[in-house]
Parts: C-alpha cells; sequence; structure tokens
C-alpha cells in the first residue's frame, strides 16, 4: 500500500496493533475482505478495534481500573510511567503476605503509587 493511501485504519491495524489482515479476521470472526475494506476507509466496529487493542496488550480490560495500563512484551506499564515484571509484582503480593519490616516500606511506597494514579485520573 503506498503512503497516499494509508487510511486511519490501515495504520492503527498495521502500525499501532501489528496485526495482518488474516490475524484481524480470525480475531473478530471477520472475513479477509471485510478488513480489507476497513483498510480503505470502512469504519471498524468498536468492538473489533478493542479486542485488536486487547490482543497486542495495548489495552488490558474494558474496565476503568485498568486505564493506562500497558503490556510491554514480557512487562507492564504502570500509569506512573513504572515497567515492572512478573516477579516483582509476585514479590510485593508476597511481601504483604508475610507482614515483614519490609512490607511496611513496600506498603508506603505502594501507597504512594497508588495516590499518583489516583492524581492521574483526575
Amino acid at each position: 500500500m503506498k503512503y497516499r493511501e494509508m487510511s486511519k485504519n490501515y495504520i492503527f491495524r498495521e502500525l499501532e496493533c501489528q496485526m495482518t489482515k488474516e490475524e484481524v479476521a480470525e480475531l473478530c470472526f471477520k472475513t479477509v475482505r471485510t478488513v480489507t475494506g476497513w483498510d480503505e476507509g470502512k469504519p471498524i466496529p468498536p468492538e473489533c478495534k478493542r479486542l485488536m487493542r486487547m490482543a497486542k496488550g495495548r489495552e488490558l480490560s474494558i474496565s476503568e481500573d485498568w486505564i493506562q495500563f500497558k503490556m510491554l512484551y514480557d512487562s507492564m506499564e504502570l500509569p506512573t510511567g513504572q515497567v515492572v515484571r512478573p516477579q516483582q509484582i509476585l514479590a510485593g503480593i508476597a511481601l504483604l503476605g508475610i507482614q515483614s519490616e519490609l512490607e511496611i516500606k513496600t506498603s508506603t511506597h505502594l501507597l504512594g503509587l497508588a495516590r499518583a494514579i489516583a492524581n492521574i485520573k483526575k
């Protein structure tokens, strides 16, 4: 597809979601021909856009609690911009469970992050 022929939908599918027509068609239970129509400018149904974002980790859930959380390969980007790995999340949960001295410091840090997230929502 030539640059001057690229629609916003094509850019969304190809560059933002990094999905092929075939992948989108399978994900959304549509035909490749339908996806081609979207690339040419026909509107993409909102539920299909959401599925595409969710499939590529651009959006985690429809719940507002997860707004601005993003998956980056094997890590999660928090609304604060901090990137955490699964091991860090599990370690934090474990520390909260054992009620250690470190847990108090961790809780304080987590509360600070929660406040920052709440301020972002405003």
